[in-house]
């Protein structure tokens, strides 16, 4: 029986990454995003690769649209074995003018919703023994920078949900780890060189050295494959006795 992953986020940047991955090792795959094109982009990445799957628009801040979206897959693959807990948003200000709504929202989606993912998939996983979470932290779990409040907050709390939800899943076979990257050159991170250049009166690469990677030892962005193949490892059963555990894939960054 195929197993089937459901993947937040998984119509653009390191979420559609991760998709193709699982696609190219057969798993059906619940696919989601905002995008306008999203049910396209999924419809494509599944008939490359010959594999059943499902499109749900569902946006992080609702609900009961994500609980329907667990439910809805599932109804029509029997169970979700794999949950990558992959969307997420960004904002940058200093805290005295950082507006509340946006602290709510980054709060909301990158760490809320995850935890009503996980709390929807959890019977399911329960009942059949077996189930791989991965959440797809940052760098910024680890270490803080400046004028990114929400954000740091939000990635240390995924960090150590993760090592509550590995505790708790310990005695079913469910195992749950969080990825913590680096950059990873994505066409989010193209917009941000652009703002950056213009806010700093600086070229696209003085940008990505001095602001973008000066806290990475390796100088580098990010490729998205390694990202990838981080996630399909840990969901691999050669990773069955790894869990909690928060792996940094960030050039060095958290080194310093």
């Amino acid at each position: 029986m195929k197993k089937t992953v459901l993947i937040t986020g998984s119509t653009s940047g390191i979420g559609k990454g991760i998709a193709i991955g699982f696609a190219t090792l057969g798993y059906n795959i619940i696919f989601n995003g905002l995008e306008f094109n999203g049910a396209d982009i999924a419809k494509e990445i599944a008939e490359t690769h010959k594999v059943d799957y499902q499109f749900s628009p569902a946006n992080m801040l609702d609900p009961e649209a994500l609980r329907t979206m667990v439910a809805e897959g599932i109804a029509r693959f029997g169970r979700i074995d794999i949950l990558i807990n992959n969307a997420g948003i960004q904002f940058v200000s200093p805290i005295e003018t950082f507006p509340e709504e946006k602290w709510n929202a980054i709060l909301g989606i990158n760490l809320t919703a995850p935890f009503l993912l996980t709390k929807a998939v959890w019977p399911s996983m329960k009942q059949h023994q077996f189930g791989r979470i991965i959440n797809i932290s940052s760098a910024h779990g680890l270490v803080a920078s400046e004028f990114k409040s929400a954000y740091v907050a939000s990635k240390h709390g995924i960090n150590g949900f993760t090592k509550t939800i590995a505790l708790e899943g310990a005695p079913f076979n469910i195992t749950c780890n969080s990825v913590c990257p680096g950059y990873v050159h994505t066409p989010i991170i193209d917009n941000q060189i652009a703002d950056q250049m213009k806010a700093n009166s600086m070229s696209a690469d003085e940008v990505i050295k001095k602001v973008m990677l000066a806290k990475q030892a390796i100088k580098e962005f990010i490729p998205v494959e390694l990202i990838v193949k981080s996630v399909l490892f840990l969901a691999s059963d050669d990773a069955r006795a790894i869990t909690g555990i928060s792996l940094p894939v960030e050039g060095g960054w958290t080194a310093q």
